[in-house]
């Protein structure tokens, strides 16, 4: 197969099947999203109501989405070596979409057995789709790896899309009509994405697409891959696992999975897995201190057999991983605290010509963003009707549904004498800022101004301080009853997603830069392992916000998420000159 025939411009200078993979992320966003924006608010939504919750604890809640999100970071490390070895990457996407297809409907029964059963169906399916839909986009462009950046730029686009529509009309429903047809609209669309991406088999295996059959709808792998995995044994061979570094990775791992389970066992089951204490410390706080003994001991044990440049490089990426953990421990408030907050403690009521002002600025937002996407699959549909047909009945099918949910649900507000705000709506602002502002930061970076990524982690912690200090203004002197303007929220949103965009761009990049083939994996792993311990962390400390308000203020409990990072990023910013000497020249 000619490889370039491929590549050749298609839609917007990039092949068909670029756009089918973002078609297919963007339903998945669509149903992740708009399922995680509803699981908080209905756990701990009032029993007694005209749209009754289950009325959990926030802490009882935040305990079971921690354990949920941290294994989310996880389970891809195993999906993508099940993709390499086994299935290939088409077929795992589409076996991860199917799973995640019966964990929303099971969701959607609203029982306490089935939510279980559904979460973990989606964390097993999440495991197997996510790293492997991003594998085939970067085999797509293995011949013009020039075009990768801008291939990823559209991808990340329609991730932002689908969360930014799920999060609108799953939240709608599922606040204005029942839980359970949100929960269920986030299932549909993820079985019609997974349906449009099986229907869309031709377009891969035609003469015309150079993406070899090999990589992606059978076992690994192209030669790159191939002699990636070369080099990564023949190093290890130099760098060795003994018997007791696996005992103590397997150990590591047996810890980590424990600590996730603690909580919901612990707060839902009332059964506590580690019944003894030391020191005045508590079980489980002995056996984290544990796991992060045998954890450090293989890192330095590792590093102590490295050349001297490798082994610094590996500590700076250490080094970011670990204010990383304190990133993502404030910004995924906005999945717990702060969905919470947006429910109970901001005022969301309005009237008269602000309603009908909220109501046109909504419309904007919503029908733009909409029309831009839907013209985007014209332009896939005119270059692929014939060829892969069924994929996009489907494809029109799932954009049928939204305008007219769209339409329906504009209609409604604008008829509505008096609205509230839904809780849901005020997530949609991190991928509507993003969609803003991506492209400004991505030529602030390509520009000669771009920070290093000290200065850029440290702008980052710093950026989501100030988002949080604006809710600790809001909040501060409030009385019990008495809400807090929505304006601080939607500043405090903004400032996450500005901080967001600040931070994103270093991450894996670094990783990737920084790290030999001789432990990448490990690195990888590491590097997840710190998102993963700032989800939970974040679960964990948001479902506090209740009892940290009753025994001081909301203003403290949203200090705590302003001084954190605003310590860590200027504790970063100050081992800039240590970070980039350990970095020895990578850029």
């Amino acid at each position: 197969m000619n490889h370039s025939s491929f590549i050749k411009p298609g839609i917007l200078g990039h092949p068909s099947a670029l756009f089918v993979l973002f078609f297919t992320e963007m339903w998945e966003r669509f149903s992740f999203y708009g399922m995680r924006v509803l699981l908080i608010n209905f756990l701990t939504y009032p029993l007694i109501s005209d749209n009754p919750g289950w009325q959990w604890s926030p802490q009882k809640a935040a305990a079971l989405y921690g354990t949920y999100a941290m294994l989310l970071y996880i389970t891809p490390i195993a999906g993508g070596i099940i993709a390499d070895r086994f299935t290939g990457y088409r077929a795992a996407v589409i076996i991860g979409a199917l799973i995640m297809t019966l964990g929303h409907a099971a969701m959607a029964a609203e029982t306490e057995v089935m939510l279980y059963v559904g979460l973990g169906l989606l964390v097993i399916g999440t495991g197997f789709f996510k790293p492997n839909i991003t594998s085939i986009v970067s085999d797509i462009y293995l011949d013009k790896p020039e075009k990768k950046d801008g291939a990823y730029t559209i991808f990340y686009m329609g991730i932002n899309a689908g969360a930014f529509f799920g999060m609108m009309l799953c939240g709608y429903l599922a606040e204005r009509i029942g839980w359970r047809f949100g929960f269920g609209l986030a299932g549909i669309f993820m079985l019609l994405g997974t349906l449009q991406f099986w229907l869309s088999k031709p377009l891969f295996d035609s003469t015309n697409s150079a993406v070899s059959n090999q990589n992606i709808n059978q076992k690994s792998s192209t030669q790159q891959s191939t002699d990636s995995i070369k080099n990564t044994e023949n190093n290890t061979e130099k760098n060795p696992y003994s018997k007791f570094d696996k005992l103590m990775v397997v150990i590591c791992v047996a810890i980590g999975l424990a600590y996730a389970f603690y909580d919901p066992i612990y707060y839902i089951a009332d059964i506590n897995l580690f019944p003894f204490a030391w020191l005045g410390i508590q079980g489980q706080y002995l056996v984290v201190l544990l796991g992060l003994a045998i954890f450090a001991y293989l890192i330095i044990s590792r590093l102590s057999r490295m050349p001297i440049i490798e082994r610094n490089r590996i500590i700076a990426v250490i080094i970011f991983a670990f204010f990383t953990v304190f990133f993502w421990m404030s910004f995924e408030q906005g999945a717990s605290s702060l969905v919470i907050f947006a429910r109970d403690s901001v005022d969301r009521t309005i009237t008269g010509q602000a309603q009908f002002i909220f109501n046109l600025v909504n419309a904007a937002i919503t029908i733009i963003p909409l029309v831009i996407v839907s013209w985007v699959l014209l332009l896939l549909i005119k270059q692929t009707f014939k060829q892969i047909l069924f994929s996009n009945i489907s494809l029109i099918l799932c954009f049928g549904i939204v305008w007219l949910l769209v339409i329906w649900m504009l209609k409604r507000e604008f008829q509505t004498d008096e609205s509230e705000i839904t809780v849901a709506w005020f997530s949609i602002l991190n991928s509507l800022f993003i969609i803003m502002f991506a492209s400004l930061f991505s030529k602030w970076w390509d520009s000669k101004h771009n920070p290093s990524a000290p200065a850029k982690y440290a702008l980052g912690l710093i950026i989501m301080a100030i988002g949080f200090g604006c809710l600790a203004y809001g909040a501060y002197g409030i009385e019990a009853g008495i809400k807090v303007s929505m304006i601080w929220l939607i500043l405090a949103y903004l400032f996450h997603t500005l901080g967001e965009l600040c931070i994103s761009p270093v991450g894996l990049s670094y990783v990737s830069k920084l790290v030999s083939p001789r432990i990448i994996s490990f690195m990888f792993g590491m590097w997840f392992l710190a998102i993963a311990i700032g989800n939970k962390l974040a679960a964990v400390l948001g479902g506090e916000i209740d009892n940290i308000t009753q025994q001081y203020s909301l203003s403290v409990f949203f200090l705590i998420f302003t001084i954190v990072p605003l310590v860590a990023g200027i504790l970063i910013y100050l081992l800039k000159p240590l970070l980039n000497k350990l970095m020895h020249g990578v850029k």
